[in-house]
């Protein structure tokens, strides 16, 4: 996969007291903030860190984002529109059977949680795991969004299973929390340095573990 995170030019006029407004642009600023939460997390990024790293003064950053964690939820739901691209696309590619997408889908990840233009690892599965007790809702929020992706994954395999890729025994839910799982894990190995290609036998041994598809009666 090759796509890149690029969000539009918009620009926004910030508030400054006297003189002209500060005019920036608003789709970089957010996305330098999504990068920034995405390496150090919520609680881990200061408002001062914030502001330098997206390029604005207090004032604009109130004016054009609210507060810290409207912007977390917006740099969130950023992240998630860029990173489902590839994912939907290849978890949802009719043209394969259910065993293939997965398959593809661990190579496209560790190809995803190694590139050299954004922070490691995956944002959802990296942040919110570590908030604080006063941060239940972004820790509520994020385990949401963790559990929005297996879902598919599940509805994917359920797919696979009318299709005739996998047995109609088969446990749709637990499969895809393992998968899911795995998914998760390869982003910690991923911001803990192992490379594409560890991340990649580390996929293709989880495939492995796929059901086998239904027997094809006499």
């Amino acid at each position: 996969m090759t796509s890149k995170i690029n969000q539009g030019t918009k620009l926004e006029e910030g508030k400054r007291g006297r003189g002209r407004p500060a005019v920036f642009d608003r789709g970089a600023a957010l996305n330098a903030a999504m990068k920034l939460f995405w390496e150090r997390g919520y609680e881990g990024t200061s408002f001062d860190d914030l502001t330098a790293a997206m390029g604005i003064s207090a004032s604009s950053f109130y004016n054009s984002f609210g507060s810290k964690e409207e912007l977390y939820c917006e740099a969130t739901r950023t992240y998630r529109e860029w990173a489902g691209q590839w994912f939907f696309a290849i978890l949802n590619d009719p043209s394969i059977d259910t065993k293939t997408a997965f398959a593809r889908l661990f190579e496209a990840t560790a190809e995803e949680f190694t590139r050299g233009d954004h922070p490691l690892g995956c944002m959802i599965s990296l942040a919110g795991t570590h908030c604080s007790p006063g941060m239940k809702n972004i820790r509520d929020m994020m385990a949401e969004h963790r559990a929005f992706s297996e879902s598919a994954m599940a509805e994917r395999i359920r797919k696979g299973v009318v299709r005739g890729d996998l047995a109609e025994d088969t446990d749709c839910d637990m499969l895809a929390a393992y998968y899911s799982a795995m998914a998760r894990g390869l982003a910690v190995q991923a911001r803990d340095g192992a490379s594409r290609q560890k991340l990649s036998e580390i996929g293709r041994l989880a495939m492995r573990a796929w059901p086998a598809a239904k027997q094809k009666s006499a």
